[in-house]
């Protein structure tokens, strides 16, 4: 992680003293939100979420499945976003694979908690049909379109 020089520093502590951000907004003014659902007519549930200029997809597709032999009472979900090399030029190339994975991995801790299942957004234990036969697999995909900052909340919120 890269800290902050002297002078970037006295710029944020100025814009604090200031009440002022660099996009013009006070400091407790929020970002424009915007959200449409159903964007995306293959997946069960969809979700678009713009908040300023941050612009994030989100979709959950659900199906049948087995649940694993060592959590035979839980079912299965699968979390990935994607940051589109569109999105910012530091996500060209291989850019965005590291923030993706950050991303994914945020989420996941976020929708289902720790270790323990604690302050989860999603219970596994829901997801079960038949315990030990069947059960429901989520799949949620994020995509980045544009990222001008708050990309988790974004995308939790499109979740």
């Amino acid at each position: 992680m890269v800290g902050l020089s002297v002078g970037e520093k006295h710029f944020i502590q100025g814009g604090i003293a200031q009440d002022l951000r660099t996009d013009g907004r006070k400091r407790l003014t929020y970002r424009p939100i915007y959200v449409e659902t159903g964007v995306i007519p293959q997946a069960h549930g969809s979700a678009r979420v713009r908040l300023g200029a941050t612009d994030v997809i989100a979709s959950v597709k659900a199906e049948l499945g087995k649940p694993s032999a060592l959590q035979p009472d839980k079912g299965n979900i699968a979390i990935y976003v994607d940051c589109s090399p569109t999105a910012a030029p530091m996500f060209e190339g291989r850019g965005g694979e590291e923030l993706s994975t950050e991303l994914s991995v945020a989420l996941q801790r976020c929708l289902l908690g720790g270790k323990s299942g604690a302050g989860a957004g999603i219970d596994p234990t829901s997801l079960v049909v038949v315990e030990g036969k069947v059960c429901w697999d989520l799949y949620i995909d994020g995509l980045v379109i544009s990222s001008d900052g708050n990309l988790l909340d974004a995308l939790a919120a499109a979740i």
